[in-house]
Protein backbone atom coordinates (compact mmCIF):
# COMPACT_ATOMS: atom_id res chain seq x y z
CA UNK A 1 0.00 0.00 0.00
CA UNK A 2 1.16 3.02 -0.47
CA UNK A 3 1.55 6.09 1.57
CA UNK A 4 -1.37 7.96 0.35
CA UNK A 5 -3.71 4.45 1.05
CA UNK A 6 -1.92 4.40 4.11
CA UNK A 7 -2.88 7.49 5.22
CA UNK A 8 -6.37 7.43 4.23
CA UNK A 9 -6.27 3.80 5.86
CA UNK A 10 -5.64 5.23 8.71
CA UNK A 11 -7.77 8.56 8.91
CA UNK A 12 -10.57 5.85 8.35
CA UNK A 13 -9.64 3.54 11.10
CA UNK A 14 -9.24 7.20 13.59
CA UNK A 15 -13.31 7.88 12.73
CA UNK A 16 -14.01 4.09 13.47
CA UNK A 17 -12.79 4.52 16.38
CA UNK A 18 -14.13 7.99 17.28
CA UNK A 19 -17.39 6.52 16.46
CA UNK A 20 -17.62 2.84 17.93
CA UNK A 21 -17.86 2.78 22.08
CA UNK A 22 -19.97 2.89 24.94
CA UNK A 23 -20.36 6.05 26.94
CA UNK A 24 -22.02 5.16 30.62
CA UNK A 25 -23.75 7.58 32.91
CA UNK A 26 -23.93 7.21 36.63
CA UNK A 27 -27.53 9.35 38.17
CA UNK A 28 -28.05 9.75 41.56
CA UNK A 29 -31.41 11.36 42.91
CA UNK A 30 -32.92 12.47 46.32
CA UNK A 31 -29.85 12.09 48.78
CA UNK A 32 -31.15 14.21 51.31
CA UNK A 33 -28.43 14.52 53.24
CA UNK A 34 -27.32 11.04 53.65
CA UNK A 35 -23.71 11.04 53.21
CA UNK A 36 -22.08 8.22 54.51
CA UNK A 37 -22.81 4.48 54.90
CA UNK A 38 -25.52 3.25 57.24
CA UNK A 39 -26.52 -0.41 58.22
CA UNK A 40 -29.20 -1.66 56.09
CA UNK A 41 -31.68 -2.43 58.48
CA UNK A 42 -34.05 -3.91 56.44
CA UNK A 43 -31.17 -6.47 55.09
CA UNK A 44 -32.88 -9.54 56.60
CA UNK A 45 -29.87 -11.71 56.47
CA UNK A 46 -27.19 -8.83 57.46
CA UNK A 47 -29.12 -6.02 58.60
CA UNK A 48 -25.90 -4.62 60.09
CA UNK A 49 -24.17 -4.41 56.34
CA UNK A 50 -23.36 -1.01 55.44
CA UNK A 51 -24.71 0.61 52.08
CA UNK A 52 -24.62 3.31 50.29
CA UNK A 53 -22.63 7.11 50.67
CA UNK A 54 -20.12 9.14 48.59
CA UNK A 55 -16.97 7.15 50.11
CA UNK A 56 -18.71 4.15 48.06
CA UNK A 57 -19.72 6.31 44.89
CA UNK A 58 -16.45 7.13 44.69
CA UNK A 59 -14.69 4.04 44.86
CA UNK A 60 -17.18 2.08 42.20
CA UNK A 61 -16.34 5.44 39.93
CA UNK A 62 -12.46 5.23 40.39
CA UNK A 63 -13.20 1.92 38.98
CA UNK A 64 -15.05 2.42 36.31
CA UNK A 65 -13.16 1.89 32.92
CA UNK A 66 -15.50 3.99 30.66
CA UNK A 67 -16.20 7.19 29.74
CA UNK A 68 -18.59 8.20 32.08
CA UNK A 69 -20.90 11.14 32.91
CA UNK A 70 -22.31 11.96 36.72
CA UNK A 71 -25.59 13.47 37.34
CA UNK A 72 -27.48 13.97 39.92
CA UNK A 73 -31.51 14.61 39.74
CA UNK A 74 -31.93 17.18 42.68
CA UNK A 75 -32.46 16.92 46.77
CA UNK A 76 -29.37 17.53 47.33
CA UNK A 77 -29.52 17.91 51.35
CA UNK A 78 -32.09 18.23 52.88
CA UNK A 79 -33.00 15.31 55.74
CA UNK A 80 -30.23 15.24 57.44
CA UNK A 81 -28.26 17.31 60.41
CA UNK A 82 -25.37 17.86 58.26
CA UNK A 83 -27.13 18.80 55.16
CA UNK A 84 -29.35 20.85 57.12
CA UNK A 85 -27.03 22.84 58.64
CA UNK A 86 -24.34 23.46 55.91
CA UNK A 87 -27.40 24.44 53.78
CA UNK A 88 -26.42 22.22 51.29
CA UNK A 89 -22.47 23.37 51.13
CA UNK A 90 -21.92 19.84 52.15
CA UNK A 91 -23.79 18.38 49.73
CA UNK A 92 -21.93 20.74 47.04
CA UNK A 93 -18.26 20.12 48.50
CA UNK A 94 -18.79 16.14 48.34
CA UNK A 95 -20.48 16.36 44.79
CA UNK A 96 -17.77 18.58 43.25
CA UNK A 97 -15.01 15.99 45.25
CA UNK A 98 -16.80 13.15 42.83
CA UNK A 99 -16.52 14.69 39.80
CA UNK A 100 -20.56 15.57 39.34
CA UNK A 101 -21.44 17.08 35.68
CA UNK A 102 -24.97 18.26 36.56
CA UNK A 103 -28.01 18.62 38.58
CA UNK A 104 -31.14 19.17 38.17
CA UNK A 105 -33.22 21.85 41.02
CA UNK A 106 -35.15 19.64 43.74
CA UNK A 107 -38.02 21.08 45.49
CA UNK A 108 -36.44 20.83 48.86
CA UNK A 109 -33.08 22.32 47.13
CA UNK A 110 -35.24 25.80 47.42
CA UNK A 111 -36.14 25.04 51.68
CA UNK A 112 -33.90 27.78 52.73
CA UNK A 113 -34.62 29.97 50.25
CA UNK A 114 -33.60 30.77 46.53
CA UNK A 115 -30.82 32.76 48.18
CA UNK A 116 -29.38 29.95 49.44
CA UNK A 117 -29.80 28.09 46.69
CA UNK A 118 -28.12 30.65 44.34
CA UNK A 119 -24.88 30.17 47.17
CA UNK A 120 -24.88 26.46 46.35
CA UNK A 121 -24.75 27.46 42.66
CA UNK A 122 -21.96 29.47 42.80
CA UNK A 123 -19.65 27.18 44.90
CA UNK A 124 -20.43 24.09 42.92
CA UNK A 125 -18.20 23.08 39.78
CA UNK A 126 -20.94 21.19 38.14
CA UNK A 127 -23.71 22.91 35.89
CA UNK A 128 -27.08 23.27 37.28
CA UNK A 129 -30.00 22.92 35.34
CA UNK A 130 -33.90 23.59 35.44
CA UNK A 131 -35.13 24.67 31.55
CA UNK A 132 -38.98 25.55 33.12
CA UNK A 133 -37.91 27.57 35.95
CA UNK A 134 -38.91 31.49 34.69
CA UNK A 135 -39.59 34.91 36.88
CA UNK A 136 -43.45 35.24 36.86
CA UNK A 137 -42.61 39.54 36.73
CA UNK A 138 -40.61 38.98 33.39
CA UNK A 139 -40.72 35.81 31.99
CA UNK A 140 -37.12 35.11 32.13
CA UNK A 141 -35.06 32.19 33.01
CA UNK A 142 -33.87 32.02 36.12
CA UNK A 143 -30.49 32.83 35.87
CA UNK A 144 -28.97 30.40 38.21
CA UNK A 145 -30.21 27.04 36.61
CA UNK A 146 -29.44 26.45 33.14
CA UNK A 147 -31.18 24.85 30.53
CA UNK A 148 -28.71 22.45 29.29
CA UNK A 149 -25.65 21.60 29.17
CA UNK A 150 -23.26 20.04 26.34
CA UNK A 151 -20.76 17.16 27.20
CA UNK A 152 -17.84 15.59 25.36
CA UNK A 153 -17.05 12.20 26.65
CA UNK A 154 -15.36 9.33 24.75
CA UNK A 155 -15.74 11.15 21.56
CA UNK A 156 -19.39 11.97 21.79
CA UNK A 157 -21.32 14.97 22.53
CA UNK A 158 -24.43 14.28 24.68
CA UNK A 159 -26.88 16.68 25.86
CA UNK A 160 -28.34 16.96 29.23
CA UNK A 161 -31.58 18.80 30.54
CA UNK A 162 -32.64 19.76 33.53
CA UNK A 163 -36.53 19.75 34.22
CA UNK A 164 -37.98 21.00 38.01
CA UNK A 165 -40.80 20.03 39.04
CA UNK A 166 -44.45 21.52 38.45
CA UNK A 167 -45.34 20.52 41.88
CA UNK A 168 -41.87 22.34 43.17
CA UNK A 169 -44.51 26.22 43.67
CA UNK A 170 -46.19 23.80 46.56
CA UNK A 171 -43.87 21.27 47.41
CA UNK A 172 -41.47 23.26 49.21
CA UNK A 173 -41.89 26.74 51.32
CA UNK A 174 -44.63 28.35 48.73
CA UNK A 175 -43.28 32.09 49.96
CA UNK A 176 -39.30 30.74 48.98
CA UNK A 177 -40.26 30.21 45.17
CA UNK A 178 -43.82 32.80 45.44
CA UNK A 179 -41.75 34.45 42.46
CA UNK A 180 -41.39 31.76 39.97
CA UNK A 181 -43.25 29.82 37.64
CA UNK A 182 -41.99 26.05 37.22
CA UNK A 183 -43.95 25.63 33.54
CA UNK A 184 -44.97 22.71 31.96
CA UNK A 185 -42.94 19.65 32.00
CA UNK A 186 -43.53 18.41 28.84
CA UNK A 187 -44.13 21.10 27.00
CA UNK A 188 -40.93 22.93 27.77
CA UNK A 189 -38.91 19.76 26.97
CA UNK A 190 -40.22 19.24 23.77
CA UNK A 191 -39.20 23.16 23.60
CA UNK A 192 -35.93 22.67 24.37
CA UNK A 193 -35.42 19.33 22.67
CA UNK A 194 -36.14 20.48 19.36
CA UNK A 195 -33.07 23.25 19.84
CA UNK A 196 -30.55 20.63 21.50
CA UNK A 197 -31.44 18.72 18.29
CA UNK A 198 -29.65 21.68 16.06
CA UNK A 199 -26.73 21.38 17.90
CA UNK A 200 -26.47 17.36 15.97
CA UNK A 201 -25.56 16.00 19.94
CA UNK A 202 -25.01 11.71 19.63
CA UNK A 203 -27.93 11.56 22.70
CA UNK A 204 -29.73 13.79 24.15
CA UNK A 205 -30.70 13.15 28.13
CA UNK A 206 -33.25 14.53 30.60
CA UNK A 207 -32.40 14.84 33.69
CA UNK A 208 -36.04 15.55 35.54
CA UNK A 209 -37.35 15.97 39.62
CA UNK A 210 -40.18 14.28 38.63
CA UNK A 211 -41.01 10.13 38.55
CA UNK A 212 -43.33 7.95 36.37
CA UNK A 213 -45.13 6.50 38.79
CA UNK A 214 -46.22 7.79 42.67
CA UNK A 215 -47.66 4.38 43.42
CA UNK A 216 -44.10 3.26 43.67
CA UNK A 217 -42.75 5.89 46.10
CA UNK A 218 -39.85 4.41 48.25
CA UNK A 219 -40.01 1.06 46.24
CA UNK A 220 -37.35 -0.93 44.15
CA UNK A 221 -39.34 -1.76 41.12
CA UNK A 222 -38.37 -4.26 38.03
CA UNK A 223 -41.15 -2.84 35.80
CA UNK A 224 -38.37 -3.71 32.64
CA UNK A 225 -40.83 -6.61 31.44
CA UNK A 226 -44.15 -4.24 31.16
CA UNK A 227 -46.12 -3.32 28.51
CA UNK A 228 -47.07 0.29 27.36
CA UNK A 229 -49.78 -0.80 28.44
CA UNK A 230 -49.08 -2.05 31.91
CA UNK A 231 -47.39 0.71 32.43
CA UNK A 232 -50.05 3.11 32.12
CA UNK A 233 -52.56 1.42 33.70
CA UNK A 234 -51.07 1.20 36.58
CA UNK A 235 -49.40 4.67 36.83
CA UNK A 236 -51.18 6.75 33.48
CA UNK A 237 -49.63 8.73 31.09
CA UNK A 238 -47.98 11.79 32.90
CA UNK A 239 -44.92 12.33 34.71
CA UNK A 240 -41.16 11.30 33.03
CA UNK A 241 -43.40 9.19 30.65
CA UNK A 242 -45.14 12.22 29.15
CA UNK A 243 -41.84 13.99 29.04
CA UNK A 244 -40.38 10.90 26.75
CA UNK A 245 -43.25 10.84 24.19
CA UNK A 246 -43.08 14.85 23.54
CA UNK A 247 -39.94 15.20 23.76
CA UNK A 248 -38.49 11.97 22.10
CA UNK A 249 -34.93 11.74 24.73
CA UNK A 250 -32.95 9.10 24.35
CA UNK A 251 -32.80 8.76 28.55
CA UNK A 252 -34.98 10.79 30.85
CA UNK A 253 -33.75 9.81 34.52
CA UNK A 254 -36.39 10.49 37.31
CA UNK A 255 -36.79 11.83 40.70
CA UNK A 256 -38.48 12.74 43.49
CA UNK A 257 -41.22 10.02 44.33
CA UNK A 258 -37.58 7.43 45.82
CA UNK A 259 -38.52 4.73 43.65
CA UNK A 260 -35.68 2.54 42.24
CA UNK A 261 -36.53 1.63 38.49
CA UNK A 262 -34.07 -2.16 38.97
CA UNK A 263 -33.56 -2.13 35.16
CA UNK A 264 -34.88 0.70 33.83
CA UNK A 265 -38.08 0.42 31.79
CA UNK A 266 -37.68 1.24 27.76
CA UNK A 267 -40.66 3.14 25.94
CA UNK A 268 -40.61 1.87 22.58
CA UNK A 269 -43.64 4.24 21.43
CA UNK A 270 -40.94 7.13 22.04
CA UNK A 271 -37.96 5.09 21.75
CA UNK A 272 -36.43 6.19 25.69
CA UNK A 273 -34.99 4.67 28.56
CA UNK A 274 -36.57 5.71 31.26
CA UNK A 275 -34.02 5.21 34.91
CA UNK A 276 -34.97 6.59 38.41
CA UNK A 277 -32.31 5.69 41.40
CA UNK A 278 -34.26 5.85 44.94
CA UNK A 279 -33.20 7.52 47.68
CA UNK A 280 -30.61 8.16 50.21
CA UNK A 281 -27.31 7.54 47.90
CA UNK A 282 -28.05 3.61 49.08
CA UNK A 283 -27.94 2.71 45.14
CA UNK A 284 -26.71 4.34 41.85
CA UNK A 285 -28.05 3.91 38.29
CA UNK A 286 -25.75 2.80 35.62
CA UNK A 287 -26.61 3.70 32.24
CA UNK A 288 -24.78 2.28 29.25
CA UNK A 289 -25.45 4.58 25.76
CA UNK A 290 -23.36 1.78 22.98
CA UNK A 291 -22.87 3.67 19.72
CA UNK A 292 -22.65 1.57 16.54
CA UNK A 293 -18.86 1.30 15.12
CA UNK A 294 -19.94 2.20 11.62
CA UNK A 295 -21.85 5.05 11.72
CA UNK A 296 -21.78 6.51 15.16
CA UNK A 297 -25.26 7.06 15.81
CA UNK A 298 -26.71 5.46 19.23
CA UNK A 299 -28.14 2.26 18.87
CA UNK A 300 -28.89 0.74 21.99
CA UNK A 301 -28.99 2.04 26.13
CA UNK A 302 -29.69 -0.29 29.04
CA UNK A 303 -30.36 0.70 32.86
CA UNK A 304 -29.42 -1.09 36.43
CA UNK A 305 -29.94 0.22 39.20
CA UNK A 306 -26.40 -0.50 41.71
CA UNK A 307 -26.60 -0.54 45.30
CA UNK A 308 -23.54 0.66 47.22
CA UNK A 309 -22.55 -2.28 49.53
CA UNK A 310 -19.58 -0.79 51.24
CA UNK A 311 -18.42 -4.34 51.36
CA UNK A 312 -18.43 -4.64 47.49
CA UNK A 313 -17.53 -0.73 46.54
CA UNK A 314 -15.23 -0.13 48.89
CA UNK A 315 -15.15 3.24 50.52
CA UNK A 316 -12.88 6.03 49.37
CA UNK A 317 -11.05 7.63 52.45
CA UNK A 318 -10.65 10.92 51.07
CA UNK A 319 -14.85 11.48 50.90
CA UNK A 320 -15.20 9.85 54.65
CA UNK A 321 -12.44 12.29 55.53
CA UNK A 322 -14.39 15.35 54.27
CA UNK A 323 -17.77 13.38 55.52
CA UNK A 324 -15.83 13.62 59.17
CA UNK A 325 -15.08 17.21 59.29
CA UNK A 326 -18.76 17.75 58.68
CA UNK A 327 -19.71 15.56 61.56
CA UNK A 328 -17.70 17.24 64.11
CA UNK A 329 -19.47 20.52 63.32
CA UNK A 330 -22.37 19.25 63.21
CA UNK A 331 -22.03 17.68 66.36
CA UNK A 332 -21.72 20.99 68.39
CA UNK A 333 -24.96 22.03 67.00
CA UNK A 334 -26.62 18.34 68.14
CA UNK A 335 -24.83 19.01 71.38
CA UNK A 336 -26.63 22.23 71.96
CA UNK A 337 -29.25 22.10 75.30
CA UNK A 338 -32.89 23.12 74.44
CA UNK A 339 -34.24 22.52 78.19
CA UNK A 340 -34.71 20.19 80.74
CA UNK A 341 -36.63 17.40 80.79
CA UNK A 342 -38.13 16.49 84.62
CA UNK A 343 -39.05 12.71 84.19
CA UNK A 344 -38.98 10.47 81.27
CA UNK A 345 -41.00 10.75 78.24
CA UNK A 346 -41.23 6.54 77.18
CA UNK A 347 -43.53 4.53 75.19
CA UNK A 348 -46.78 2.80 76.20
CA UNK A 349 -45.98 -0.41 77.40
CA UNK A 350 -49.49 -1.36 76.36
CA UNK A 351 -49.17 -0.20 73.18
CA UNK A 352 -51.91 2.65 73.42
CA UNK A 353 -51.44 6.42 74.13
CA UNK A 354 -47.36 7.39 75.51
CA UNK A 355 -46.10 10.18 77.58
CA UNK A 356 -43.60 11.25 74.57
CA UNK A 357 -46.60 10.45 71.76
CA UNK A 358 -48.91 13.03 74.31
CA UNK A 359 -46.39 15.27 74.11
CA UNK A 360 -45.82 15.35 70.49
CA UNK A 361 -48.86 15.55 69.46
CA UNK A 362 -49.74 19.00 72.10
CA UNK A 363 -46.83 20.00 70.57
CA UNK A 364 -48.26 19.90 67.18
CA UNK A 365 -51.43 21.04 68.34
CA UNK A 366 -50.44 24.36 70.12
CA UNK A 367 -47.90 25.42 67.43
CA UNK A 368 -50.75 24.70 64.25
CA UNK A 369 -53.87 26.28 66.60
CA UNK A 370 -55.81 23.51 65.94
CA UNK A 371 -58.43 21.50 67.67
CA UNK A 372 -56.86 17.90 67.28
CA UNK A 373 -53.52 16.48 66.19
CA UNK A 374 -52.33 13.09 65.07
CA UNK A 375 -49.06 11.45 65.05
CA UNK A 376 -48.68 7.56 63.22
CA UNK A 377 -47.21 6.06 66.39
CA UNK A 378 -44.20 4.07 64.19
CA UNK A 379 -42.78 7.46 63.23
CA UNK A 380 -41.64 8.16 67.18
CA UNK A 381 -38.70 6.66 67.04
CA UNK A 382 -36.92 7.38 70.60
CA UNK A 383 -38.01 8.65 74.06
CA UNK A 384 -36.94 11.64 75.89
CA UNK A 385 -34.87 10.66 79.09
CA UNK A 386 -34.71 12.56 82.58
CA UNK A 387 -32.05 15.44 81.97
CA UNK A 388 -31.39 18.07 79.60
CA UNK A 389 -32.83 17.68 76.24
CA UNK A 390 -30.47 18.51 73.21
CA UNK A 391 -31.72 19.27 69.85
CA UNK A 392 -29.92 15.66 69.32
CA UNK A 393 -33.15 14.46 71.25
CA UNK A 394 -35.63 16.13 69.10
CA UNK A 395 -33.74 14.42 65.90
CA UNK A 396 -33.71 10.82 67.44
CA UNK A 397 -37.78 11.34 68.17
CA UNK A 398 -38.48 12.48 64.79
CA UNK A 399 -35.85 11.89 62.34
CA UNK A 400 -38.04 12.41 59.33
CA UNK A 401 -38.72 15.75 57.61
CA UNK A 402 -42.45 15.39 58.17
CA UNK A 403 -44.08 18.86 57.49
CA UNK A 404 -47.31 19.65 59.69
CA UNK A 405 -50.02 19.40 57.61
CA UNK A 406 -53.96 21.21 58.63
CA UNK A 407 -57.23 19.78 57.74
CA UNK A 408 -60.71 19.49 58.53
CA UNK A 409 -62.47 16.80 59.31
CA UNK A 410 -65.73 15.49 60.74
CA UNK A 411 -66.92 13.82 63.08
CA UNK A 412 -68.02 10.94 61.04
CA UNK A 413 -64.32 11.07 59.44
CA UNK A 414 -62.95 11.01 62.63
CA UNK A 415 -64.31 7.66 63.60
CA UNK A 416 -63.61 6.36 60.43
CA UNK A 417 -59.38 7.11 61.07
CA UNK A 418 -59.81 5.45 64.70
CA UNK A 419 -60.92 2.71 63.39
CA UNK A 420 -58.29 2.30 60.32
CA UNK A 421 -55.70 2.61 63.32
CA UNK A 422 -56.69 0.32 66.76
CA UNK A 423 -56.26 -2.92 65.15
CA UNK A 424 -55.43 -5.97 67.42
CA UNK A 425 -55.83 -3.97 70.28
CA UNK A 426 -52.84 -1.74 69.89
CA UNK A 427 -52.91 2.05 68.66
CA UNK A 428 -50.95 3.10 65.66
CA UNK A 429 -51.82 6.59 66.07
CA UNK A 430 -50.86 9.04 68.71
CA UNK A 431 -53.21 11.77 69.77
CA UNK A 432 -54.02 15.39 71.34
CA UNK A 433 -57.25 16.88 71.59
CA UNK A 434 -59.21 13.67 71.65
CA UNK A 435 -59.95 10.70 74.29
CA UNK A 436 -60.78 7.73 72.16
CA UNK A 437 -62.55 4.60 74.04
CA UNK A 438 -62.80 1.18 71.96
CA UNK A 439 -62.93 -2.61 71.97
CA UNK A 440 -60.80 -4.34 69.95
CA UNK A 441 -62.31 -6.27 67.10
CA UNK A 442 -64.40 -5.53 63.58
CA UNK A 443 -67.25 -3.61 64.52
CA UNK A 444 -66.40 -3.00 68.17
CA UNK A 445 -67.32 -0.10 70.31
CA UNK A 446 -65.98 3.05 69.60
CA UNK A 447 -66.46 6.32 71.35
CA UNK A 448 -65.03 9.41 70.85
CA UNK A 449 -65.06 12.34 73.19
CA UNK A 450 -63.76 15.70 73.81
CA UNK A 451 -64.05 17.82 76.46
CA UNK A 452 -65.47 15.09 78.23
CA UNK A 453 -68.64 15.30 75.56
CA UNK A 454 -69.11 12.76 72.64
CA UNK A 455 -68.45 13.97 69.24
CA UNK A 456 -71.03 13.99 66.64
CA UNK A 457 -70.78 13.11 63.55
CA UNK A 458 -71.84 16.15 61.59
CA UNK A 459 -69.39 18.25 63.88
CA UNK A 460 -66.08 19.61 61.92
CA UNK A 461 -62.78 19.89 63.73
CA UNK A 462 -59.18 21.45 62.68
CA UNK A 463 -56.94 18.54 62.42
CA UNK A 464 -53.27 18.78 62.30
CA UNK A 465 -50.88 15.71 61.38
CA UNK A 466 -47.73 15.03 58.97
CA UNK A 467 -47.14 14.70 55.79
CA UNK A 468 -46.45 11.01 55.63
CA UNK A 469 -49.81 10.37 56.64
CA UNK A 470 -51.42 12.47 54.68
CA UNK A 471 -49.70 11.46 51.34
CA UNK A 472 -50.38 8.02 51.61
CA UNK A 473 -48.42 6.47 54.75
CA UNK A 474 -50.42 3.81 56.48
CA UNK A 475 -53.78 4.24 58.18
CA UNK A 476 -53.50 8.09 56.70
CA UNK A 477 -56.23 7.57 54.21
CA UNK A 478 -59.18 9.50 55.33
CA UNK A 479 -57.08 12.91 55.96
CA UNK A 480 -57.60 12.76 51.95
CA UNK A 481 -61.15 12.95 52.45
CA UNK A 482 -61.05 16.19 54.70
CA UNK A 483 -61.61 19.41 53.72
CA UNK A 484 -58.85 22.59 53.08
CA UNK A 485 -55.90 20.01 52.78
CA UNK A 486 -52.95 22.50 53.47
CA UNK A 487 -49.14 21.68 54.03
CA UNK A 488 -47.95 24.54 55.93
CA UNK A 489 -44.43 23.12 55.33
CA UNK A 490 -43.48 23.67 58.88
CA UNK A 491 -41.12 20.35 59.84
CA UNK A 492 -42.65 18.51 62.81
CA UNK A 493 -39.47 18.82 64.44
CA UNK A 494 -39.27 22.63 64.32
CA UNK A 495 -42.53 22.34 65.89
CA UNK A 496 -41.32 20.19 68.70
CA UNK A 497 -37.70 22.04 69.57
CA UNK A 498 -40.08 25.45 69.68
CA UNK A 499 -42.09 23.65 72.29
CA UNK A 500 -39.08 22.69 74.59
CA UNK A 501 -37.71 26.42 74.22
CA UNK A 502 -40.88 27.50 75.45
CA UNK A 503 -41.33 25.24 78.72
CA UNK A 504 -38.09 25.16 79.86
CA UNK A 505 -39.01 22.34 81.18
CA UNK A 506 -41.19 19.69 79.99
CA UNK A 507 -42.98 16.28 81.50
CA UNK A 508 -45.50 13.69 80.36
CA UNK A 509 -48.78 15.58 80.25
CA UNK A 510 -51.31 15.01 83.11
CA UNK A 511 -54.12 13.48 81.26
CA UNK A 512 -52.74 10.36 80.33
CA UNK A 513 -55.41 7.30 79.13
CA UNK A 514 -56.19 9.31 76.21
CA UNK A 515 -56.69 5.98 74.23
CA UNK A 516 -58.80 3.09 76.82
CA UNK A 517 -59.48 -0.32 75.37
CA UNK A 518 -62.59 -1.58 76.78
CA UNK A 519 -62.60 -4.91 78.36
CA UNK A 520 -63.71 -7.76 76.24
Amino acid sequence: MNKLGTAAALIFLSAQAAWAGTVVIYHTSDVHGWYGARPAKWNKEDPARLIGGFPALSTLLKNEERPYLLLDGGDMFQGTPEGNFTRGMASVQLMNAAGYDAAVVGNHDYDYTEDSLRAMVSSASFAMLGANIYLKTTGAPAGYAKPYKVFERGGKRIAVLGLAGEHTATSTLPLNVKHLEFRDEAGEAAKWVREIRELKPDAVVILAHFGVCGRFTSQKVDVSTWTAGELEKHCGRGGTLAVARAAGADVVFGGHNHTGLLKGYYDKASSTLLAESFYGLTDVTRVELEFDDKTGTLKSSKAELVPLWTDEAGQDQGMKSIISAFTAEVDKEMDKELGEAADDLGYSTEGLDSPVGNWMTDAMRAHAGADMAFQNTAGIRSDIKKGPVRIREIYQVMPFENTLVTVTLTGAQLEKLLRDNLSGGKARLQLSGLKVSFKPGKGGALKLERNGRTIKPGEKFKVVTNNYLTTGGTGGGVFAEGEGLTDTMVPVRDALIAAVKAAGTVSSPADAGRIVRLDE
